[in-house]
């Protein structure tokens, strides 16, 4: 693969998205933008839309009002390359042009876990309940909603049915740099900590009542 389609990691394109509004997370640059109202919006969509154009290489992008919000990958390489990057800053660059500002939420995503010792058997319960897709994974078959808006569920494994404790959690994908600060608010609020021996990759958290959550951060 060329050095333009190289996967880079978040701790590579970290230095260069420095100054912009975008975030690497989970195989995407993400970044939102406030303008005075729907026309300016619109106007910062239509420039970057003429650079993706010249580029041969497109964002997606959700417009609303006086917002828009950006999502970079490159399909074919399954994550963020160089042209990712280059995209980004000149997207910055229209965006201070324009007089656009960085929306201050971070990007997130969530999925949810369901263990099981025969995901075959339940898979299809979950997929028509839903109305979702089947889809390969890195945990095996996922399911995924096809219009892209709602959490993945994936299938966790079990060779003994646990039935001390919910069989159901949810995983929330932060930024590398937002996850130490994401466990400690969940612990400020009540949460408990079940184990950080995965950390940084993941860490596992309890509600009161011990629903868990794991705080996870993702490697491109």
């Amino acid at each position: 693969m060329n050095a333009h389609g190289a996967l880079l990691a978040p701790f590579t394109t970290k230095k260069q998205l420095t100054g912009t509004a975008f975030v690497h997370l989970d195989g995407f640059l993400h970044a939102a933008f406030r303008t005075k109202d729907f026309a300016s919006a619109l106007e910062l969509v239509n420039r970057v839309g003429d650079v993706a154009e010249s580029m041969n290489h497109h964002p997606d992008v959700r417009l609303g009002y006086g917002s828009v919000s950006l999502t970079l990958t490159s399909h074919d390489a399954g994550g963020v390359t160089a042209r990712d990057l280059e995209l980004a800053v000149r997207v910055q660059q229209i965006a201070d042009t324009l007089g656009a500002t960085a929306h201050d939420q971070q990007p997130t995503r969530y999925d949810i876990a369901i263990d099981c010792t025969d995901a075959d058997a339940v898979r299809p319960f979950w997929r028509v309940g839903l109305g979702y897709t089947e889809v390969a994974g890195d945990d095996g078959i996922e399911l995924v909603d096809p219009r892209g808006l709602a959490p993945k569920v994936w299938f966790q494994h079990m060779e003994i049915a646990r039935t001390a404790r919910n069989r159901i959690h949810l995983d929330v994908y932060v930024p590398s740099d937002d996850a130490e600060d994401r466990v400690a608010a969940v612990l400020e609020v009540g949460g408990v900590l079940l184990t950080d021996e995965h950390a940084p990759d993941w860490w596992v958290l309890a509600d009161v009542e011990g629903n868990e959550l794991c705080v996870c951060t993702a490697a491109f």
